[in-house]
């Protein structure tokens, strides 16, 4: 599994954190979901509006094709207006990925 790690620092003057969210999940996830060798993503980030975006992929050539063919600029251009700077990208291998298990609720 290969990552795609994308930095980013939101001006959130210009749009809420919640708003962001809602944007990125109607204008760039469906986008994402149709790309060939995605496997998921992760995005975290601060109340200030710094964060990480990670998109993971089955192979390396995956996790590039979507820089290379133009697809990721595009969609970092649907946040254009709302970037305090220019987010960074970086590729990654995945060699150890862990997921606890939900703990259910106490009563």
């Amino acid at each position: 599994m290969f990552a795609r790690v994308t930095q980013f620092d939101i001006d959130t003057l210009a749009i809420s954190l919640d708003a962001a969210l809602a944007r990125f999940k109607e204008a760039i996830l469906p986008e994402l979901q149709r790309q060939p060798g995605y496997s998921g993503t992760s995005l975290m980030r601060t109340p200030d509006g710094k964060g990480v975006l990670i998109t993971y992929w089955t192979t390396s050539e995956a996790a590039q094709a979507g820089v290379e063919s133009g697809f990721y600029a595009k969609q970092i251009e649907k946040f254009l207006t709302f970037y305090r700077q220019p987010p960074g990208r970086e590729h990654y291998e995945v060699v150890f990925m862990e997921q606890a298990a939900p703990v259910p609720a106490s009563s």
